[in-house]
């Protein structure tokens, strides 16, 4: 989720931003392939990843604070591609970020968007699941 902010605040190379993380973080307990993908994928399918939770919104995602941006970025490309997430473990990874680098209701909001996405995105899965939407296309 850092990398993602640092990304859209400074619109550094992707590549440059990763050998930082790598250089500057503590990588012993960070699934690399994962984070490159996030990090590679969320810019690379950003209007797919944008659009997944954009009705969800009270505001236009520029409007958006920057840690929920990208908190909502992260999840909605999790909810959208990586169906091997369970959608709970997305909304409470991303409820647990917001909720550490967002502003102090940011986790509630976050929560909501993202429950309302994965009732459209995951119909099978979530409880409230509203019949089959087609989003779930894989690249």
């Amino acid at each position: 989720m850092q990398a993602l902010y640092q990304w859209d605040l400074s619109g550094s190379d992707l590549a440059a931003i990763e050998v930082q993380f790598h250089e500057d973080e503590d990588f012993s307990n960070v699934d690399r392939d994962y984070f490159h993908e996030l990090l590679h994928q969320v810019p690379a399918r950003l209007d797919e990843v944008e659009a997944a939770f954009q009705s969800y919104l009270d505001r236009p995602v520029a409007e958006l604070d920057p840690v929920e941006r990208a908190v909502l970025r992260m999840a909605g490309y999790e909810l959208l591609v990586r169906i091997d997430v369970p959608y709970r473990v997305v909304i409470n990874e991303a409820v647990n970020l917001a909720k550490k680098f967002g502003a102090e209701q940011a986790h509630k909001y976050i929560n909501g968007v993202l429950d309302q996405a994965a009732r459209r995105l995951r119909p099978v899965e979530h409880p409230q699941g509203a019949g089959g939407s087609g989003l779930l296309k894989r690249k």
